[in-house]
């Protein structure tokens, strides 16, 4: 593999692995979470509107920061009819049409629809609907970009991944 293209590949997986190892943490801190939420309402008969967004604050990062680091260790739902069986040229050639023509101009497209959403979100520093919510709705908004970027990031690595395959030929 080119020095360039190996050092490209081991930043944005880097990136992807240490982001979705550490939203991780957040699974577990979400079962806690909605655990309290439950047992102070059901138990004690009190209510936290905080830490119920929190819950979903947290699962909403969970899966928009994680999503690249599903795609780096593909994770993510696959057709594999034809792909499974095929050679490694083959599915590489698959994946890179797929992250060319689906993956790569969705996310774009995600990022520049959302980005106006996300600035005026900003614009105002939206907090939640609630009077005792947290007030950071602009925060989670924003992950919409980071989910989209994140993606993308992983995308390009896959691709490039995909034509180091195709042109090694190793069958």
């Amino acid at each position: 593999m080119l020095p360039a293209v190996n050092r490209v590949l081991r930043i944005i997986d880097g990136v992807n692995r240490r982001i979705g190892r550490t939203v991780a943490w957040l699974a577990t801190i979400i079962v806690v979470a909605q655990f309290a939420v439950v047992g102070l309402r059901y138990i004690f008969g009190v209510g936290s509107l905080i830490l119920q967004e929190s819950v979903l604050y947290m699962f909403g990062i969970l899966f928009m920061a994680g999503a690249g680091y599903t795609l780096l260790y593909d994770g993510h739902v696959r057709v594999d009819i034809f792909y499974r069986d095929s050679s490694k040229t083959y599915q590489a050639l698959i994946n890179l049409i797929g992250n060319l023509c689906f993956l790569l101009p969705v996310c774009i497209v995600i990022w520049v629809m959302a980005w106006p959403y996300v600035a005026a979100s900003w614009a105002v520093l939206e907090g939640s609907r609630e009077t005792s919510g947290i007030p950071g709705i602009f925060l989670l908004k924003s992950m919409i970009l980071v989910f989209a970027s994140l993606l993308m990031l992983q995308a390009i690595a896959e691709g490039l991944r995909a034509l180091v395959a195709i042109y090694s030929k190793t069958d």
